[in-house]
């Protein structure tokens, strides 16, 4: 089996079709389970972002994995395979592994460096986990990944280099907010700006914590489920309100920020214009969209004094403040240094796991021969007690496990190594191993057996 991705990312599709493909809650689930399901896939997690949705997949056929990926997220993102296959990309074994070791890391991310992608994944992963799609060869995969993130950031200073997307956001808002003066993310970025948070999910957490550190005079947040927005509130020492109360939230307002993953507009154009009824004339309104669908209406910002941000602009957006290309470039090479090195571990591990079974049929066919010899032995000796019969049994065992004992650990060492392929040829050749055995321990997961003398803690 071999890892395939299939995806699109704010570096291959415009953000009109971007936020048709990404999906979540049920019609997440139900890719998942339709591209398990699916002919030639073992396994597979999806990250649906509000910048990337991505099907990872563990085929057997490269060809036949990609059809059938394509075909299924057009039939569930809804957009036809015409207008969906010019934005895709496809990665390969070596070159998925890669990729998916880069996004964790936040080298893919539109803000490169933010961190808030390395939850995603592990989200990804947790998801597929609770739906049985995930299998042992993708979770391992996963498990490499979150590593390689977990490394960039308490390694190097990747932090630093990138700002996460709402910290961007909500600078390039504060330049709009007072004009003139270059958006830079500081302490006092928003200072003497009253601040409403739209929706209660991490991204929306993540505004608010990020607003009142960026000096926010006041803070509202506002959800569906007030006590969700409470529990964001009490954090931060912010107020909470409901969203019947939006557009009046909007008018007391010089900043919101919405990100609620609803699935149509939740800020209207006719919202934002009740509310400039009942606002001071000529105080400006920043509208930061950071939802996927959208939840701010663009024609919002027609309105006078209203400006709409999404994420469309946040594309090109360089904050001041932030470290300058020398700076990034020496960040962005440490994280790529990790990101060489998880992938030399992952695929010493891969290889060692190939082998595996190998190791384990050769175990089973020295068990069988011991076995038959002992059957054939007790029916000469006839009279032979049971005492003897065992100690016999067992120092046969014990020879078996000696002779094989060197190979079978010399082959775990050498698994690791380029050329892995060819020790493995040489066991099943010398030991005259049946192919089909080797096949019944793979597709039995047998490599959860122990290596040979672990069991003994040899």
């Amino acid at each position: 089996m071999s890892v395939l991705v299939v995806g699109l990312s704010h570096k291959s599709a415009p953000l009109a079709t971007l936020e048709r493909a990404v999906l979540s809650g049920d019609a997440l689930s139900k890719l998942l389970r339709d591209v398990f399901h699916a002919e030639n896939v073992a396994g597979t997690f999806v990250i649906s972002t509000c910048n990337r949705a991505e099907i990872y997949a563990d085929v057997d056929k490269f060809h036949g994995g990609v059809a059938a990926i394509c075909e299924l997220l057009a039939r569930h993102s809804g957009i036809p395979p015409a207008e969906l296959t010019p934005h895709l990309y496809v990665h390969y074994e070596d070159r998925a592994v890669q990729h998916l070791l880069a996004v964790a890391c936040g080298l893919d991310s539109m803000v490169v460096g933010e961190s808030q992608i390395l939850g995603q994944v592990r989200q990804a992963l947790q998801a597929a986990r609770e739906q049985g799609t995930a299998g042992r060869a993708l979770a391992e995969l996963g498990a490499h990944a979150l590593r390689a993130g977990k490394r960039a950031h308490a390694e190097t200073g990747i932090d630093r280099a990138g700002a996460s997307l709402v910290s961007v956001g909500l600078a390039v808002a504060a330049g709009r907010l007072a004009p003139g003066r270059a958006p830079a993310p500081g302490p006092s970025s928003l200072a003497a700006l009253s601040v409403l948070v739209v929706g209660a999910g991490s991204m929306s957490s993540l505004a608010a914590v990020t607003a009142a550190r960026m000096g926010a005079a006041s803070i509202v947040v506002a959800n569906r489920s007030h006590s969700r927005a409470e529990r964001i509130a009490a954090t931060i020492s912010a107020t909470s309100a409901d969203l019947s109360r939006l557009p009046a939230e909007i008018a007391v307002a010089d900043l919101v920020v919405s990100c609620t993953g609803a699935p149509g507009l939740v800020i209207t154009a006719e919202s934002v214009r009740e509310a400039l009824d009942a606002r001071a004339p000529g105080r400006p309104l920043v509208l930061l969209d950071l939802a996927l669908p959208r939840d701010v209406d663009a024609s919002a910002g027609e309105l006078p004094g209203v400006s709409v941000i999404g994420l469309e602009d946040l594309r090109q957006a360089q904050p001041a403040g932030l470290p300058g290309p020398g700076a990034r470039d020496e960040h962005v090479a440490a994280v790529w240094q990790i990101v060489a090195e998880e992938f030399a571990a992952h695929a010493s591990a891969d290889r060692a796991a190939r082998v595996a079974p190998t190791v384990v049929a050769l175990r089973a066919k020295a068990a069988e021969v011991v076995e038959a010899e002992l059957a054939r032995l007790a029916g000469r000796l006839e009279g032979m007690d049971a005492r003897s019969h065992r100690e016999i049994a067992q120092s046969m065992h014990r020879v078996a496990d000696k002779l094989l004992h060197a190979p079978t650990v010399r082959v775990k060492e050498l698994a690791g190594s380029p050329g892995a392929d060819s020790y493995e040829t040489a066991l099943r050749v010398l030991f005259d191993l049946d192919p089909d055995a080797v096949q019944a321990v793979v597709r039995a997961d047998a490599g959860l057996v122990p290596w040979p003398g672990e069991e003994a803690g040899q």
